[in-house]
């Protein structure tokens, strides 16, 4: 079946070449496309183009069939196009003819776009959560750690005391930043495209604030025109929100393989969480870290495909678009389990104690001698010169203690006010108010 189908045959390789993986992918947005029914054919009935016994009909088996999605009971056949189809062709063999009406005042263009804004409302959701839950750990480490010293490098030479309270809390910090790129992405998708039809709106006095309202949207995409823009432009905002996150997590899995490397030897983890060598039998591979790498890698490159797939693109609908789903789509599961996976190798990673013992990380406090002799009264430029001096003729001397107290130093990690700034852009996704609206769209009448 296909809403588009008249009385000629396609040919069967334009088909699958078209199709693509259409009803793979299309599986992902099953339960946001019912969602959209739910809401539009309510509002079909407020404009009078349904009858109240039609929508009682269309309403009871639409929430059956949501439930038979969330329960893995659903499929697209095989000669169904894609869920669009597949959706109202359950309908009309369920319900007979009340299930041809579902589709008037609509096109499977603003069907799919208020599917992909469901669906990524959702997502960001559950990403959210993820983010929270290794921003928490991160924070737990970075407290228990504070005292403990770690070389901090520039240019990969060592370069002055950091610890591992700052070196967890960096990261902290940089996901808040990232949430705020993701909660711009989630007030873009947050609006509601229903109504543009095939981008240029309709004939029929169509209720969009209804629709709207009961799906939990902040706002409409008020001109349809742009409505239909949107496309793909969404997707490409939410994946630069994405790759954000993704960055963060991929750089501090790079950090974690080069601290477990033996020329490092900062931190460990149990023998259960590394793999071996089939050949080397002392081996303890990082791989968890390395596929988290590879995997943030693949997500920082998805903004800069999209937007080679859309950039040439004029106004109105293409049939290139679809192609954004293939990488889109499955982005949001892929870095979900990089924090899920991070967030349960943080959990046991082994900190090592007393690394700056060491000989070779003395000379990381020549800053640090240079500041007491500052304090002491000489100028700053002498300072540099002595210590300089002391280093090259090899009588330097590193001082006693690590003195850094100013906020967000060694001494004062300031991870309380990250949390306040974590909580604060958390308020501001307001979740509730489209849980709310879509559960009141579920309710059994």
């Amino acid at each position: 079946m296909k809403l588009w189908q008249k009385d000629i045959q396609v040919k069967r390789e334009v088909e699958q070449f078209t199709v693509g993986k259409d009803r793979e992918l299309d599986l992902l947005l099953a339960p946001f496309d019912v969602l959209g029914t739910l809401a539009h054919t309510r509002m079909l009935h407020a404009i009078d183009l349904l009858s109240g016994d039609d929508l009682a009909l269309i309403q009871q088996e639409l929430k059956k069939i949501y439930h038979e999605i969330a329960a893995g009971k659903f499929s697209i056949q095989p000669e169904v196009e894609d869920v669009h189809s597949q959706v109202e062709l359950l309908l009309t063999q369920r319900i007979g003819e009340a299930g041809k009406k579902v589709h008037s005042g609509r096109s499977r263009n603003d069907q799919v776009l208020v599917d992909l804004k469901l669906f990524i409302r959702s997502e960001i959701k559950n990403t959210v959560e993820g983010i929270q839950a290794l921003f928490e750990q991160l924070i737990t480490l970075s407290n228990a750690h504070q005292d403990k010293l770690l070389p901090g490098y520039t240019h990969l030479q060592i370069a002055m005391p950091s610890s591992f309270g700052l070196w967890f809390g960096a990261y902290a910090e940089s996901l808040v930043d990232d949430l705020i790129l993701l909660q711009a992405a989630y007030k873009i998708s947050n609006k509601n495209p229903l109504g543009s039809a095939a981008g240029y709106g309709s004939s029929f006095p169509l209720k969009r604030q209804m629709t709207t309202d009961l799906l939990g949207f902040s706002a409409l995409n008020y001109n349809v025109v742009y409505a239909q823009m949107g496309r793909g432009k969404t997707e490409r905002n939410v994946s630069s929100a994405l790759a954000s996150v993704a960055a963060t997590v991929g750089k501090m899995a790079m950090d974690a393989c080069l601290y477990m490397n033996q020329n490092f030897g900062f931190i460990t983890l149990p023998d259960e969480l590394t793999t071996g060598s089939s050949i080397m039998p002392h081996k303890k591979n990082p791989d968890v870290f390395e596929i988290i790498r590879g995997k943030c890698n693949k997500l920082q490159a998805l903004p800069t495909e999209i937007a080679f797939i859309i950039g040439n693109l004029p106004s109105g609908y293409h049939r290139d678009l679809q192609l954004v789903k293939e990488s889109f789509l499955p982005a949001f599961q892929e870095l979900q389990s990089c924090l899920h996976m991070m967030t349960y190798m943080l959990q046991h990673v082994q900190v090592k104690e007393n690394i700056l013992q060491d000989e070779k990380y003395l000379y990381l406090f020549s800053v640090d001698a240079v500041n007491n002799q500052v304090l002491q009264g000489v100028p700053f430029r002498d300072a540099y010169k002595n210590v300089g001096s002391a280093i090259a003729n090899g009588t330097f001397k590193a001082p006693d203690n690590v003195t850094h107290t100013h906020e967000g130093s060694i001494g004062n990690l300031e991870n309380e006010a990250i949390k306040n700034m974590l909580s604060e852009v958390i308020s501001g996704f307001n979740f509730a108010e489209a849980d709310e609206a879509i559960a009141k769209l579920l309710e059994q009448d």
